[in-house]
């Protein structure tokens, strides 16, 4: 049985962690604010991107010399898996499903044949991917220290990508993320970059653009042109999506984690408290015996 000193200073070790855990749930909350602010402006410039495009593509994804960028290179051989995490952890299972996801899809991609190459956002995947996948891993990009993701630190990204691409290097690219729903919910996301993946039009829609919200577009100069110049950047406002996502999404993620550790941790000194008390109180009881023991003896 441990002694009353023992589990005095249990008791105040479990109190100190709690008063962590408090501080950074508070912290994360104030984080995720922002980051959510975030997330919300820049969702619908990535999906109206995304619904041009499919306007623009309509009529050129079936005809001789449309961009690589939309339609691929006809060949499905060498996969770029893109796999975006956090930096730090104390967020629960935020790095860990995204790696898991990332993890399913590449040993489906082996098993059909296909060659694997792996780049990582952010320092926690790239750590969990190591173990068994570092031959794969041909680079990994952190930002240790950043306050805020923008578009400065997903254009980098996006233009290693091309340049991988136009190089020949891979034939397809698929991004790994989490999507922010709530504070309790983050959603893995699997997202081709390379060919582009374009929403689909739903069945039944009168016209293109009726399947794309109803609005009406004309263009000028001819669709192949702009598409050469939009869809560089889509994968650029993609990584960014993913960055906003992401970032909000580990807030949320180590808000609802530290909330759950501060709580087991008061459960915990609830049950030390009651151990003590236990203890304290058979000492006391023992103490008297020996004294009313050693009275009688006299």
């Amino acid at each position: 049985m441990a002694s009353l000193k023992d589990l005095r200073n249990r008791i105040n070790s479990v109190k100190s962690t709690q008063k962590i855990t408090r501080a950074m749930q508070m912290v994360a909350a104030s984080k995720l604010r922002r980051a959510q602010e975030a997330v919300e402006a820049g969702r619908p410039y990535a999906e109206r991107m995304e619904k041009v495009l499919a306007s623009l593509a309509a009529s050129l994804i079936n005809m001789p010399g449309a961009p690589q960028l939309l339609v691929g290179n006809g060949r499905e051989d060498v996969h770029l898996i893109v796999v975006a995490t956090a930096e730090r952890g104390l967020c629960g299972a935020f790095n860990s499903s995204i790696v898991r996801a990332a993890i399913q899809k590449i040993e489906l991609l082996k098993r059909q044949g296909k060659t694997v190459k792996i780049l990582t956002v952010g320092r926690k995947g790239a750590i969990q991917l190591r173990r068994n996948y570092g031959h794969l891993i041909i680079d990994s990009i952190e930002y240790p220290g950043l306050r805020q993701m923008g578009f400065a630190q997903a254009q980098p990204i996006a233009e290693r990508v091309l340049a991988m691409y136009e190089a020949g290097e891979f034939d397809v690219c698929t991004l790994f993320y989490n999507r922010f729903q709530s504070v309790i919910s983050q959603i893995v996301t699997e997202v081709r970059l390379i060919p582009a993946q374009l929403p689909e039009i739903p069945a039944g829609s009168a016209s293109l653009n009726e399947g794309l919200g109803g609005a009406i577009y004309e263009f000028e100069p001819e669709e192949e042109e702009i598409l050469r110049e939009l869809l560089p950047r889509n994968v650029a406002v993609q990584v960014l999506r993913a960055l906003l996502e992401n970032a909000a999404s580990e807030q949320g993620a180590r808000m609802s984690a530290m909330d759950n550790a501060t709580r087991n941790a008061g459960d915990l000194i609830n049950g030390l408290t009651l151990t003590y008390n236990r203890t304290r109180q058979a000492v006391i009881t023992t103490e008297l015996i020996e004294i009313i023991s050693g009275a009688e003896a006299l």
